[in-house]
């Protein structure tokens, strides 16, 4: 593994981000409640839709290394950024994670790989931290810059209706519906999700996309052949989905039934996370 130096660390992202990531949360989230589903849904995903191996990927925004090290593990070459000084630091400690190609406390806005270096690029996380559209543009365009004629963005997103969705399902004595409201609707309207009090339970400063949203602005960065997939989709609704997710019965039939409707357009804005694939053309 190498160092690829130290980038431009939060790049400009709102104070509150930067506060939210340092209570490092993200490194087990996807071990319990719906992550459970989130991270095996995106796997899924990704044996569908990345290049075989061996393929170069771009994990920008990789966070822990919770998808690098699966990624690795099943023989791809991986370089790692992330903007959260905490998140690189796991990254370039952890034992499981020593074939990266590289770490980057970086900027997906301005990425410090080569034009054409890479078969795939993964945003798993920067479009939603990224409130200004001028922003999301820049790092999709980086995207397609460093990736070969061909290559493969796969983007995350937010959907408009996750807020509510997640408060829905919460029991009312671990709802502050007073504060909860007027966020989950002023999300839900702009896009624009903001956590003013940073109150634990709450998402950070953030944007929410609909999911003809996400499609315009990867074929407005020039991406063909887009596609978006739901990723928890309704299983969102679950109350229990880690009491789900350990019922092998209960497990099997909820992953075919979200395979099932990954791309139903009906469906597609209930889903907590959506998953937007593109090619770069030749």
């Amino acid at each position: 593994m190498t160092d690829a130096g130290n980038g431009s660390g939060q790049g400009g992202a709102h104070a509150g981000i930067g506060t939210y990531y340092a209570q490092d949360r993200e490194h087990d989230r996807l071990t319990r409640g719906l992550g459970l589903i989130e991270f095996t849904r995106t796997l899924e995903l990704l044996g569908l839709l990345l290049p075989p191996c061996p393929a170069v990927i771009a994990d920008i925004g990789a966070g822990t290394g919770v998808y690098a090290r699966e990624l690795l593990n099943a023989g791809y070459e991986v370089h790692a950024l992330d903007a959260t000084p905490g998140h690189v630091a796991r990254l370039r400690v952890d034992p499981t994670l020593d074939r990266l190609r590289s770490v980057t406390l970086g900027d997906a806005r301005t990425l410090p790989y080569p034009d054409g270096s890479v078969d795939a690029a993964l945003l798993l996380g920067p479009l939603y931290h990224l409130t200004d559209p001028r922003d999301r543009a820049r790092a999709l365009a980086e995207a397609a810059r460093v990736l070969r004629p061909g290559g493969v963005v796969l983007a995350a997103a937010i959907t408009r209706a996750a807020d509510i969705a997640g408060d829905f399902t919460k029991e009312d004595s671990a709802l502050d519906e007073a504060y909860a409201r007027p966020i989950r609707e002023h999300t839900y309207r702009t896009g624009v999700h903001r956590n003013p009090e940073q109150r634990r339970g709450h998402f950070t400063d953030a944007y929410f996309h609909h999911p003809h949203e996400l499609a315009g602005e990867l074929t407005g960065a020039g991406f063909r052949d887009v596609s978006v997939y739901a990723v928890e989709g309704p299983a969102a609704l679950l109350r229990d989905p880690e009491a789900a997710m350990h019922d092998p019965e209960r497990r099997d039939g909820i992953l075919h039934a979200l395979r099932l409707t990954e791309r139903d357009p009906a469906l597609l804005g209930i889903s907590p996370h959506l998953l937007a694939a593109g090619v770069r053309g030749e």
